[in-house]
Formats: structure tokens, sequence, C-alpha cells
């Protein structure tokens, strides 16, 4: 009789633990990923081009675990997920946030260099306003005068001349719009304003001092004519006065 009392309770123990099990698995919520597992698996997905799920990855790791010691530099490479991913506007926040988050962090040269390449790839057309690519600049200035002793001052340099050159076609672009409209005189100030302030993109620079000349010359040529077409036309109404 003992024995089977100890059997049944055994029995009865095991099923217990068993139904508490299968409880747990059905009601208990799963337990959460380490903070070092989300950023393993954001980088392997950077690794694998999956720059959308990585940057999911590396929101999450931030939101959850903001005091990881994983979490600076998955918002470094959060900003390097959407740039590679060509989202250029939200690349350049995220670098932009880094920066202010962490000044005095060792790969500022970098980050800085990337906003800049950020404001850059943002500029689609030289019909559009510039003001992105001035803004591009100054961030590349910024890396050849604060960090001139790092490998990004090349290619910093290498995008100032680039910024620079589209300013001057942007520019430029405008003037030829006045002067295809026949408005020489618009044309001219615009012109000569390109070949003062644009000496550094001299190919351009030359082109709109020709062109400032011509311009020029039309815009006192219509003036001539128009001061005879009023002294015709005075002349006109005084005979028709007589």
């Amino acid at each position: 009789m003992a024995k089977r009392l100890l059997i049944s309770y055994l029995l009865s123990s095991v099923l217990l633990l068993s139904s508490c099990g299968i409880i747990d698995m059905v009601y208990l919520p799963p337990s959460e990923d380490t903070a070092q597992e989300i950023f393993e698996a954001a980088n392997d997905a950077m690794a694998e081009k999956n720059y959308v799920r990585a940057v999911e990855l590396y929101n999450k790791l931030r939101d959850a675990y903001p005091f990881s010691p994983y979490t600076i530099d998955a918002e470094l490479s959060l900003a390097d997920a959407y740039f590679l991913d060509e989202e250029y506007e939200l690349a350049a926040e995220t670098y932009k946030d880094f920066e202010s988050l962490h000044p005095r962090h060792q790969a500022m040269p970098y980050v800085v260099y990337q906003t800049g390449m950020s404001l850059l790839n943002q500029f689609r057309s030289i019909d559009r306003a510039t003001t992105i690519l001035e803004e591009a600049y100054a961030y590349f200035n910024r890396v050849c005068e604060m960090y001139p002793d790092t490998p990004y001052v090349r290619g910093a340099e290498e995008n100032m001349k680039k910024c620079r050159r589209l300013m001057a076609e942007h520019e430029l672009y405008i003037a030829d719009v006045f002067w295809n409209m026949g408005k020489n005189g618009v044309a001219w100030k615009r012109y000569e304003y390109i070949s003062k302030t644009f000496s550094d993109v001299p190919e351009i620079a030359e082109h709109a001092r020709e062109k400032s000349i011509v311009a020029y010359q039309k815009y006192r040529e219509e003036g001539a004519q128009e001061i005879r077409d009023k002294r015709e036309g005075s002349w006109k109404n005084w005979f028709t006065w007589l």
C-alpha cells in the first residue's frame, strides 16, 4: 500500500511539473535578447547588406539598452546603415546626433567627414538650391582644419572642390536662364559675379567672363536702341502735332 502511494505521488509530481512547463511555454513571455546578441545580429545584417534589418536592430538596442557598452557603437553603426542604404537625409541627422552626444569620441573625424558626404549626396541637380552644398563644404573644411593628420583629409579636399564646382555650375545655369530670356543686363551681372566668386573653378570662371563681355555689349546696344526709339518717337509725335 505504501509503495502504491509513493508511485502515485511521484507520477502526480511529474505531471504537475510537466504541466507547469507547458504553462510557462504558452503563457510566459520569451526571454529578451541581450544587448550583445542584438548588436551581433545587427552587425550580421550589415555584413549581409540587409540595411533595413540592421537599422531595426540598432534602434532596438539603443532604445532597450541605452546604457549598454554596445550602444555607442550601435549609434554610429546606425548612421552607417542609413548611409549605405542611401537614406542620406537620415544618415546626416544621425551622424549629427552622434556628434552632439559624443563630441570627444575617437571616431569624430570620420563622423564629420561622413556628415559632409551625407549632405553632398543629397544634392540632385544644378537647377536646385545649393544651400546643402554650402553645408557639406563647411563639414569637409572642418575635417581639413580640425583633423589635418587623418586619412579623411584628401577625400575632404576633393569633395570641397566638387562642392565648389557644383555651386559654380548652379550659378552658371541661372545666368544662362536670364541670357536665354534676353535679360542681358541681369545675365551680365550674374556672369560677372561667377567670374569673380569662383576663380577656384577656372574653366567656369573663364567661360562666365567671356559671356559677361558679350552680355554687357548686348545690354549696352539695347540701351542705345531704347534711346533711339524714344527720340524717333518724340520726333514722330512732333510731326503729328504739326
